[in-house]
């Protein structure tokens, strides 16, 4: 079958028939998202695919240096409970290799919607997504170095890591909000409320 053609030979042949296959789900251009969630084909193995920390997708240990490639997979891209992640046609699911985040958010822009601020971000794949209750934004304090990793739910399972540069411009819009009583750094868009950590250890960071 097709479908364990990739999983055995794992080559340029298998990885062109999956390109086939995803852009047949998408008329090549993907204008609008396959329905991946209600897809349950069955499980065919790994790939040697990897998207890594800076965003970058790889296959067989070589960068997939065309864009319009990398936003086609993007589209039937999807994480399951497992915690794993896959790319999804009707007749196959393979897994695939995710560093960090899946997508990287590399701009932000701010609007101003019935007095209160709108974030809107663009990805590395292309979507446009407006942080707010459907898309929350959740911060992490990672590592030794305690480095700040703002990132954004973009669909189903999948987030995008926003970049420093960009994170620095969140920061930038950051206030003192009381949630629940504790006082917290952190950001509005779109009616929700996105604590970034709490005031008292923001204020021992700053020293």
């Amino acid at each position: 079958m097709a479908e364990t053609k990739i999983q055995r030979t794992g080559d340029a042949a298998g990885l062109a028939a999956l390109i086939a296959r995803a852009a047949g789900q998408t008329d090549g251009e993907a204008r609008e998202l396959p329905p991946v969630e209600r897809w349950n084909p069955p499980f065919c193995g790994d790939i040697d695919m990897e998207i890594r920390a800076d965003g970058t997708w790889f296959y067989m240990g070589t960068p997939i240096g065309r864009q319009p490639l990398v936003r086609l997979f993007s589209t039937v891209l999807r994480r399951d409970g497992d915690g794993k992640t896959y790319l999804v046609t009707p007749v196959e699911k393979v897994g695939i290799r995710v560093a960090d985040a899946p997508f990287i958010a590399i701009e932000m822009s701010v609007t101003v919607k019935d007095d209160e601020n709108v974030l809107t971000f663009r990805t590395n794949v292309g979507d446009v997504v407006e942080a707010g209750p459907e898309h929350p934004l959740r911060f992490v304090i990672h590592g030794d170095n305690r480095e700040l990793k703002p990132y954004l739910h973009v669909r189903g399972g999948l987030e995008a890591l926003v970049s420093r540069p960009v994170m620095y411009d969140i920061v930038e819009l950051g206030e003192s909000i009381d949630v629940d009583g504790v006082e917290m750094f952190g950001v509005k868009s779109a009616g929700a409320v996105f604590p970034i950590m709490p005031a008292a250890e923001l204020e021992a960071l700053s020293r």
